[in-house]
């Protein structure tokens, strides 16, 4: 099974935004120095283009390393405390946990003995089960947020 490995940034997007408001300003800038007639007063219209690029770069990098601290600090609990069951018995194992999600939303699979869970909200898990390399899901329910596997 294959995942896909890649994460959105926002530092990135800013990376990509930033040259593009530079290259506008300048673009403005040029253009104001051409049509001004007075040269005083186009120099204060370029200075005041400058001035206002350097504070909106700011303002955009500030904005999101605030957003990454806080994304990051509202996802690491969430996986820190999930908790599942599993009992074993001669011929079968009975698996329990909380996944996130509607029951046609949650994607269960048993290969090679690792069980992969995937739910709603970037919620996926992996968890290898010893003595199930050759056994298979036999019996799915999920009510309330709890999903239960029967595998032999």
């Amino acid at each position: 099974m294959s995942s896909y490995k890649g994460t959105y940034s926002n530092n990135q997007s800013v990376n990509f935004v930033i040259p593009i408001i530079v290259i506008l300003f300048l673009g403005i800038i040029y253009i104001m120095s051409q049509r001004a007639d007075s040269g005083f007063v186009s120099f204060i219209l370029i200075g005041a283009a400058a001035i206002t690029m350097v504070y909106w770069v700011k303002v955009l990098k500030k904005m999101t390393n605030e957003q990454k601290q806080s994304y990051t600090q509202g996802r690491e609990p969430e996986t820190k405390n999930w908790i599942y069951d599993l009992i074993k018995d001669k011929d079968e194992f009975v698996f329990v946990a909380e996944v996130p999600g509607p029951e046609d939303k949650i994607a269960v699979r048993l290969v090679d003995g690792i069980l992969y869970i995937r739910g709603t909200s970037g919620f996926s898990k992996e968890i290898p089960i010893e003595g199930a390399n050759t056994m298979q899901i036999f019996d799915f329910k999920y009510r309330n947020g709890v999903l239960t596997l029967r595998i032999k």
